[in-house]
């Protein structure tokens, strides 16, 4: 059975471990950028920087790689970032991709999972603990008519994370994730707010104690009236979906010229 949740003796959870995180922008921290000065160009953190914080606060330090690229498909995440995590023999990698590959025309979700199926089995053959994610239940907006296909994945995952016995993050059953606060202004990646919970929840499958809580209710807030909405709407279609469009009509991705933020193990130390 996949495992949700760890006790507070789990042997994996000791100073040093070390942690190497794979997969697209979901990872990488699109829509969570550090400060940056005006020349600097823009770093994302993410859950999984935030997670290694939080590990390295428990455990004193630990050892931290975040392979992971924005807009890479299934297969490019497989031939890039496999051989590379396991050649740093890392104690845990976290796996998520397949998203990008199912917004394409001709997703298909068996597909991918026979895909990811195989780079869990080498993971778990050579001694790693996996972490694996099911997504966001986001079944309104412009995501409403593809919220089947990546149920179907989501199903999958789930076996494989059953079959190899792997940590399993299940966002689907957390509903703090589908309040519009948590997703950044493209609609699509995280804003920090839900980056911030996921590496919270992350922490608490791993059995890491975590200093707040990822289900915190949000605040109230005041409804927004049509005439501001639709201009939301607007100003979304033209500065994300159109551009989003525009690269998928002539075959290029955001992360053509990007490269992996921390390509080796880094120490990552507890904060003071």
């Amino acid at each position: 059975m996949a495992r949700t949740s760890s006790d507070e003796n789990n042997p994996l959870l000791k100073r040093g471990m070390s942690l190497v995180s794979i997969g697209d922008s979901f990872t990488e921290g699109v829509g969570d950028p550090y400060p940056a000065g005006p020349e600097q160009d823009v770093v994302f953190r993410g859950w999984a920087d935030r997670l290694a914080e939080h590990l390295a606060d428990h455990l004193g330090e630990v050892e931290y790689a975040n392979l992971a690229v924005r807009g890479k498909l299934m297969r490019q995440i497989v031939t890039d970032q496999l051989q590379p995590t396991l050649d740093m023999a890392p104690d845990v990698v976290t796996i998520s991709a397949g998203g990008n590959d199912l917004l394409r025309p001709g997703g298909d979700p068996e597909r991918m999972a026979r895909i990811l199926d195989l780079a869990v089995s080498r993971l778990r053959a050579a001694g790693i603990e996996v972490v694996l994610f099911t997504g966001v239940n986001v079944s309104s907006g412009y995501m409403r008519g593809t919220i089947g296909l990546f149920a179907r994945y989501y199903m999958n995952v789930r076996a494989i994370a059953d079959r190899y016995d792997c940590y399993l993050v299940d966002q689907w059953s957390m509903d703090v994730l589908t309040d519009a606060r948590a997703w950044d202004e493209d609609r699509l990646h995280m804003a920090p707010e839900g980056h911030r919970r996921l590496a919270l929840r992350v922490g608490e499958v791993l059995g890491v104690p975590v200093p707040e809580r990822w289900d915190e209710p949000w605040p109230e807030q005041e409804r927004i009236g049509w005439a501001e909405a639709r201009r939301e709407d607007l100003n979304w279609l033209k500065d994300s979906l159109g551009p989003w469009i525009g690269r998928r009509l002539t075959g290029r991705s955001s992360g053509d010229s990007v490269t992996a933020k921390i390509p080796a193990l880094t120490t990552v130390s507890a904060r003071r």
